[in-house]
């Protein structure tokens, strides 16, 4: 684990986290949700075309409903598509506004900080939280009180940037997922497995995920300091946010990446430990 210093203090962190924040505006939804066409395609094929082209950035076991808490839900998203599953949801969220959006879906948010937020109604059976980590002033202490909030067995579901991975010693201070001073810390898979024993949650599997997003980012963050700025640069900075159709055009990339490990992002399944 990383540390970024000097860090902002949690009473000024709040300037860097503005209304139009990436994560807050790609995470607006609306009620009820637009469900996807039906094709024609045999069951089969559908079912392979979804397992080949996840990318797992939000993977998830395969758990009956039950409680979720989102950490970091931002404007709600991903609360309404388990909400639509059959889950019980409520989420936590920093930003004021984002929170705003979610609890006008309908869903019980907490607007403030993990660090200062009150138990939930009930104990979480699975806990998510999206490129959350890594934005904690003390990722240990919030994921012990998460773990002592959870239910028995619960599962926790994280996604956080792998500083161990090609990308970060390639592009070094150019690396997209770097995000001073948003992101104060950062992860490679042995800290976070020392960061999830210390909390009381033992690591039972971990998805390097199949997107390209770091190495494309950092490539414009590289011609941008390099005074470039033309539209492939651009188009290479805004990658990460808006990569649409192209995602799936560079997925045989990306999957080669993550069969090595080495794409820049992960997301990790945990539970609860006894005792």
């Amino acid at each position: 684990m990383v540390r970024t210093n000097p860090r902002p203090t949690r009473d000024s962190i709040h300037i860097y986290y503005p209304d139009h924040y990436g994560p807050y505006i790609g995470t607006k939804a609306s009620r009820p949700i637009a469900q996807p066409g039906q094709t024609r395609l045999p069951a089969p094929l559908k079912s392979l075309g979804r397992t080949v082209l996840d990318a797992k950035t939000m993977a998830l076991p395969a758990l009956l409903p039950g409680f979720m808490l989102e950490i970091g839900c931002a404007s709600g998203a991903f609360l309404q598509r388990m909400a639509l599953r059959g889950w019980q949801v409520e989420g936590i969220e920093f930003s004021r506004a984002a929170a705003r959006e979610a609890m006008a879906l309908g869903y019980e948010v907490y607007s403030g900080s993990l660090e200062d937020a009150p138990r939930p109604a009930q104990a979480p059976d699975l806990v998510v939280g999206w490129m959350v980590l890594e934005h904690l002033h003390d990722p240990l202490g919030c994921l012990r009180k998460l773990s002592q909030w959870a239910s028995p067995g619960a599962w926790l579901v994280v996604s956080v940037p792998n500083i161990a991975s090609w990308d970060f010693r390639l592009f070094k201070d150019a690396w997209y997922a770097l995000q001073l001073p948003n992101h104060l810390y950062h992860f490679s898979p042995s800290t976070l497995d020392r960061l999830l024993q210390q909390s009381g949650w033992q690591r039972c599997r971990i998805f390097h995920q199949r997107v390209l997003s770091n190495y494309l980012g950092s490539m414009g963050h590289v011609l941008s300091e390099n005074g470039s700025k033309n539209r492939v640069t651009q188009w290479l900075n805004d990658y990460p946010q808006n990569a649409g159709r192209l995602h799936y055009w560079l997925h045989p990339i990306a999957l080669a990446l993550s069969a090595l490990g080495q794409t820049g992002r992960m997301t990790v399944w945990a539970r609860k430990r006894n005792g």
